[in-house]
């Protein structure tokens, strides 16, 4: 008998995190947005698997916003380059977590008015 695996898809993610204790972000940023493709049978386990990853590499996810598969953003008309198809592909060979771009936020010191 064959085990029957359950298919994988890969999703796109965007995660924002605030700053933790050796973050590896930016002196000065008060958090990140991370471009995250992840591995999953659905969307919810490739959320949980980018959280745990996330927080075990010291950061601090607080939101998640979930861009759908390759296939459906594709469907949608989005424009997906090669370098992020190619790392949409390692995402689902490799069943893991590829952080794609990582843009750090940093507070305007004199926008209190």
């Amino acid at each position: 008998m064959s085990e029957k695996r359950a298919k994988h898809d890969v999703y796109t993610l965007l995660v924002d995190v605030s700053r933790a204790p050796d973050d590896g972000l930016p002196e000065g940023a008060s958090g990140a947005a991370l471009m995250c493709y992840a591995s999953g049978v659905d969307e919810a386990e490739a959320v949980r698997e980018t959280v745990a990853i996330l927080r075990q590499a010291g950061m601090a996810p607080v939101e998640v916003s979930g861009y759908g598969t390759r296939e459906e953003r594709l469907a949608e008309g989005h424009d997906i380059g090669d370098e992020d198809l190619a790392l949409m592909d390692r995402a689902l060979e490799e069943n893991a977590v590829i952080v794609a771009m990582v843009t750090p936020f940093f507070e305007d010191e004199g926008d209190d008015a």
